[in-house]
């Protein structure tokens, strides 16, 4: 039988007032013990999350990669990502939850970077000495979440979550400076023109001359700061989307070739097979 990819929305599985929500692993485990949604399941996620992991060991699969959890290991999930989880609970942590318009909205532009930079990187280690720093801003969320006090409650949720995220970078390997420097700013600036043009353009120069950079000086960051060519980036990404449409079992794979900007089926197909040396008919079936 062919496993579907079901669409999870944000208000399928929280249940709070504002758009943001925070439960420990086993409280989220709990919720969906008996659920209409299966987070055991592979799923497709119509909102945000941050994985915040702070005992124990296990692992995670999102977009067909496996990821390490271990304590003072963040998981930062995007909107689309397809994932899920493993059914043994092994690790202990936080997860939360929030619509992307409650960050996105009523932000300053500076905030806003701080979220971006973040949720550029498949995953974050702040050590497990370094876990203890994030506890305050976690415990006061959940304090804030518990009130019934709902007076400006979107505004205060926001605000600590920034914190927690500034504090976080803080804590992050990368080098405080290199989250300041305006060459990451420009390779923030080319993975969100990615994600916006993905489908109707493959050319990195193109995207450097929209970015008002020369080619040389995006390939040149894109290597410092994602050990990847410009076009590297863009061929990933296309994989990525191309991959997330072949596992929703619901596309051709002339449709899915379109959708992805490729005019010939066959140019689709030799993309495909180049890197990952099987066609995409035969990939859908494996999973």
């Amino acid at each position: 039988m062919e496993e579907h990819i079901e669409n999870i929305l944000y208000s399928e599985v929280a249940r709070q007032p504002i758009p943001f929500e925070i439960l420990s692993f086993k409280e989220l485990y709990d919720r969906f013990q008996d659920h209409t949604v299966d987070l055991f399941a592979s799923h497709r996620i119509k909102f945000n999350a941050l994985m915040i992991i702070t005992n124990g060991r296990s692992v995670h699969f999102a977009d067909f990669k496996e990821h390490i959890l271990s304590p003072g290991v963040l998981i930062p999930l995007v909107k689309d990502q397809v994932h899920f989880f493993k059914k043994e609970l092994l690790v202990e942590g936080y997860i939360i939850s929030f619509d992307e318009s409650f960050m996105t909205e009523n932000i300053s532009e500076k905030n806003l970077f701080h979220f971006l930079h973040l949720y550029h990187t498949s995953n974050l280690l702040i050590g497990q000495e370094n876990v203890s720093y994030l506890l305050p801003f976690i415990d006061l969320l959940l304090q804030v979440q518990k009130s019934t006090n709902n007076n400006l409650k979107s505004d205060f949720v926001r605000t600590i979550f920034v914190s927690l995220l500034i504090q976080i970078k803080r804590l992050t390997v990368y080098q405080h400076e290199t989250f300041e420097s305006k060459r990451f700013k420009d390779f923030i600036q080319f993975k969100v023109l990615i994600s916006k043009h993905y489908q109707e353009n493959h050319n990195a120069k193109e995207y450097a001359m929209h970015m008002g950079v020369s080619y040389k000086y995006l390939n040149d960051i894109c290597k410092e700061l994602g050990n990847k060519t410009a076009k590297a980036f863009i061929d990933n990404w296309l994989l990525l989307e191309i991959k997330r449409n072949l596992s929703e079992k619901k596309y051709t794979t002339q449709e899915i070739a379109f959708r992805m900007g490729f005019r010939e089926p066959s140019n689709f197909i030799r993309f495909f097979k180049k890197f990952t040396g099987t066609t995409p008919n035969r990939f859908e079936k494996q999973i």
